[in-house]
C-alpha cells in the first residue's frame, strides 16, 4: 500500500493542477484570443470558424476533466485514510461537481450548440439576435462557460484540499 500512495500522492495534485492550467488558460487566453484573431482577419464566417476550433479543443478539456476528475474521485479512497473527514468529504463533492460539469459540457451542451449550428444554413454570427436559433444558441453558450467556471472552481477547491493534505502530511510533527 506504501507503494501505492508513493505513486499516488504526487500524482494526484499533478494531474489537476496540469487540467485546471489548461482549462483556465483556455478560457482566458486561447478562446478569446483565437476569436480576436479571425475578427481581425475580417472574414465573413470569422466567428463560425472559431467557435468550430474552440468547440474541438473544448472536447478535449471536458474529456480531460471528466477522466481526471473520475480518477481522482477512485484514487481518494486509496490514499489520505487519516485526513480530517470533513476535508475528505469536501474533496470528493468538489471532485464529483468537477467530473458531472465537465460530462455535461461535453455530453450534452456541446452537442447541442453543434447541432444548432449544423441546422443553419448562414453562419451563427450572421443571424439577428432576435433569431430564437441565435437566442437558442446564445443561451447553451451561457450554460457552457458557466457550467466550466462551476467546474475550475471545483477543482481549485479540490486542488488546494490535495496539496493542504500533502503539506500537512511533510511537516514534522
Amino acid at each position: 500500500m506504501k507503494f501505492l500512495d508513493a505513486i499516488l500522492k504526487p500524482l494526484r495534485p499533478l494531474l489537476l493542477g496540469l487540467w485546471l492550467g489548461a482549462a483556465i488558460f483556455f478560457g482566458a487566453a486561447v478562446a478569446p484570443n483565437l476569436f480576436g484573431v479571425l475578427r481581425a482577419a475580417n472574414l465573413a464566417n470569422a466567428n463560425e470558424l472559431a467557435g468550430t476550433i474552440v468547440t474541438r479543443l473544448l472536447s478535449i478539456i471536458n474529456r480531460g476533466g471528466f477522466e481526471i476528475g473520475l480518477f481522482l474521485l477512485i484514487t481518494a479512497y486509496f490514499v489520505g485514510k487519516y485526513e480530517r473527514r470533513l476535508a475528505r468529504f469536501a474533496e470528493m463533492i468538489s471532485l464529483a461537481i468537477l467530473v458531472i460539469m465537465t460530462a455535461v459540457s461535453h455530453w450534452v451542451i456541446s452537442p447541442r450548440m453543434i447541432a444548432i449550428r449544423a441546422s443553419l444554413s448562414t453562419p451563427i454570427d450572421q443571424l439577428a439576435s432576435t433569431d430564437p436559433r441565435r437566442i437558442e444558441f446564445d443561451s447553451w453558450h451561457r450554460y457552457s462557460t458557466t457550467v466550466m467556471g462551476v467546474a475550475v472552481v471545483a477543482g481549485v477547491i479540490a486542488f488546494l484540499i490535495i496539496a493542504g493534505a500533502r503539506r500537512s502530511e511533510n511537516q514534522p510533527r
